[in-house]
């Protein structure tokens, strides 16, 4: 019969020969070399396989586990990561609230902060430069100008970049005042020692801007008064005015000063005004919406 392998057509007698050595020389002895290779290797459910034959020791049994068991294979596993997952998600705002920190450190070291604090600097050696010599010697005097009007114009490019470039910082604000008041008020002080200009023009200069400043923290709960263009322009008369003073003029020049000292004098006392109505009805204001505010609360 064709097409019937040869253990079927045999009978009992070909399935035995099938299984003696003819069937690849396999021997008792070494099939049971081959299964305890096999079981030695194949990780079973008593688990481990040759690794856990060779582990020496409980703890070398223990540092194996770990590398056999993935987070995946198990709820356990999956339970761990998610938790590292949900901690690391919880540190992170932590971290983002420290590299704010500092940055916002940082961008105190900003340039406009820089010149505010060489104008601070300024104030000093102005001082000195104009006092040296008895205070009228013109070479000094003319130093002490050009101490003066770095001053100046830093303080009109420190405001623009810190606006234009978002350099505001808090001590910026405090800062640039505190610079703007020293440096004008050792000049007209100096001036004044030195019988240069009369000391009631220092008293009504300095008592205006001590004043405004302090009106402004009076009201800095209503809101902020904003600087008018007249207020700039007295600004601008004032340093030209005591940069004349500072420098040692004869002539007409020396007439000049005076008439631009006086200008600056009374635009001092008409911006000051103006502030002063300025914080009045910005009091007002504030007083009338927390009024109507409550008022709304109440209903």
């Amino acid at each position: 019969m064709t097409g019937v392998p040869a253990s079927a057509a045999g009978g009992p007698s070909g399935a035995r020969r099938a299984k003696g050595p003819a069937s690849g020389g396999l021997t008792p002895a070494s099939g049971r070399a081959l299964a305890r290779e096999a079981r030695d290797t194949a990780p079973g459910e008593s688990g481990g396989g040759r690794a856990r034959r060779d582990a020496s020791s409980p703890e070398d049994v223990r540092a194996t586990a770990p590398s056999s068991a993935s987070p995946s294979s198990s709820p356990e596993g999956t339970g761990n990561a998610g938790t590292a997952e949900a901690q690391g998600s919880a540190r992170a705002p932590r971290g983002g609230k420290i590299a704010a920190a500092a940055v916002d450190q940082a961008s105190v070291w900003n340039i406009a902060n820089l010149l505010t604090m060489l104008r601070l600097l300024l104030v000093p050696a102005f001082v000195m430069l104009m006092l040296a010599d008895g205070g009228y010697d013109p070479a000094w005097r003319s130093l002490a100008w050009a101490a003066f009007a770095i001053a100046m114009i830093t303080d009109l490019f420190d405001g623009h970049l810190a606006r234009t470039y978002n350099l505001v910082t808090d001590f910026g604000k405090i800062a640039d005042p505190i610079a703007d008041k020293a440096i004008m008020g050792a000049a007209l002080i100096c001036l004044s020692a030195l019988g240069d200009l009369p000391w009631w023009v220092t008293g009504v200069i300095l008592g205006r801007e001590l004043g405004i400043t302090l009106l402004r923290f009076l009201v800095i709960r209503y809101g902020v008064i904003p600087a008018s263009r007249g207020g700039k322009l007295k600004t601008l008369t004032q340093g030209v005015a005591v940069g004349m003073y500072v420098l040692a003029l004869t002539g007409w020049l020396a007439t000049l000063r005076w008439w631009v000292m006086a200008a600056a004098v009374v635009l001092t006392v008409v911006t000051g005004l103006d502030y002063v109505k300025q914080a009045i009805v910005l009091r007002r204001q504030g007083i009338a919406e927390r009024e109507a505010a409550l008022e709304e609360t109440e209903e």
